[in-house]
């Protein structure tokens, strides 16, 4: 971790535009990603924020999410949680009372994360070659209203995150999301073995892929 004693964190941009993924698709939502990243997934899509950004205090940050006209606010990344101060901005959210969603790659703990947040958990399958790096003691620390997310890019994948979910009892504690390694693999190969098998999960499409 880096460690800064002061109260700011490297953003790599702040703005407005809907939820592309898990069950809150669709909604106005402020998008705050954070720099860096712990992974590198074989299929990742914003290598930009591996390294671009700013350094912002929490203070700046927070006045530049309130000067936009929605409540819905998702830290992501890189890999928010790989800035310590991540909990700290995580905290003032949900005191000044937003409704707040944290997108995290199942690598690096929860526990800090205010219970209220809503955390979108993305354990990595065989193919994105970071499969080793999940934690899974994380499974422990997820409440109802989180997800959790599987990218699916081949059959390995899909076979492979099936028996984590029962290994976990995953289903019992949330809702699952399938989604498929964009530019891979058919949406629909996925969803006839999620159908075949009778997996219970969410199939989801990033949807803003599709519409910008």
């Amino acid at each position: 971790f880096c460690q800064n004693m002061s109260t700011t964190l490297k953003i790599n941009e702040i703005y407005k535009s809907i939820q592309g993924e898990s069950t809150h698709t669709g909604r106005p939502c402020i998008f705050v990603r954070l720099t860096y990243c712990n992974l590198r997934c074989t299929y990742c899509d914003t290598e930009y924020a591996f390294y671009e950004g700013k350094e912002q205090s929490i203070d700046t940050i927070m006045d530049e999410i309130k000067s936009v006209n929605c409540n819905l606010v998702e830290v992501t990344g890189g890999e928010p949680l790989f800035q310590p101060e991540c909990i700290e901005l995580l905290n003032r959210l949900v005191d000044e009372g937003f409704e707040v969603m944290l997108e995290t790659g199942g690598s690096l703990p929860i526990s800090q994360v205010p219970k209220s947040v809503i955390k979108i958990v993305d354990f990595k399958c065989p193919s994105s070659g970071m499969m080793k790096k999940n934690l899974w003691s994380i499974v422990d620390e997820i409440q109802s209203h989180d997800e959790v997310k599987f990218v699916i890019g081949t059959r390995e994948d899909f076979d492979w995150a099936c028996q984590r979910i029962d290994e976990y009892f995953l289903a019992e504690k949330c809702t699952i999301l399938f989604s498929a390694v964009f530019g891979e693999i058919e949406p629909k190969e996925i969803i006839d073995w999620i159908v075949d098998e009778n997996v219970p999960v969410r199939f989801q499409l990033q949807s803003h892929k599709y519409i910008w």
